[in-house]
């Protein structure tokens, strides 16, 4: 199975300029967790929904007068829409992420895999509870 047979497509993505608030309104009204943050045609970024509660709310910052790219994760994990989903899952449990970026073949951003994704569209039981007991592995925290 390809990532393309699951992804989650289209994809809103937001500017580095714009402001957190605006940020939380697009991931309410799309329903979305995650933004790919782009400075003109590239990506430089993601924010997420634990981004803002952890950078800005948690911090105390003014989330109007907090601009995407002051909050968003600069790491960007990403693959193809023919990679296979045993790469595409070793990926997310190596970053230890939920979510991964997608890219076509002209470099944009096609898609989202996220676990959620994994979780309701994978057919095969096996290979979906290896999946998900990889990537959801707890941290080891000191």
């Amino acid at each position: 199975m390809r990532v393309r047979d699951i992804m989650s497509s289209p994809v809103e993505t937001i500017s580095h300029e714009a402001m957190i608030t605006e940020a939380a309104e697009k991931m309410r009204t799309f329903e979305v967790g995650v933004l790919p943050v782009m400075k003109e045609d590239e990506i430089v970024g993601v924010i997420t929904d634990r981004d803002i509660a952890i950078r800005v709310v948690a911090e105390g910052l003014d989330p109007q007068n907090t601009p995407v790219s002051s909050a968003m994760s600069t790491e960007v994990a990403s693959c193809s829409e023919d990679t296979d989903m045993e790469e595409a899952a070793s990926i997310m449990e190596e970053k230890k992420i939920h979510r991964l970026l997608v890219l076509g073949n002209d470099n944009t951003v096609s898609g989202v895999l996220s676990i959620g994704d994994i979780a309701r569209k994978m057919e095969d039981e096996h290979l979906l509870h290896e999946v998900l007991g990889r990537i959801c592995e707890p941290a080891n925290v000191h």
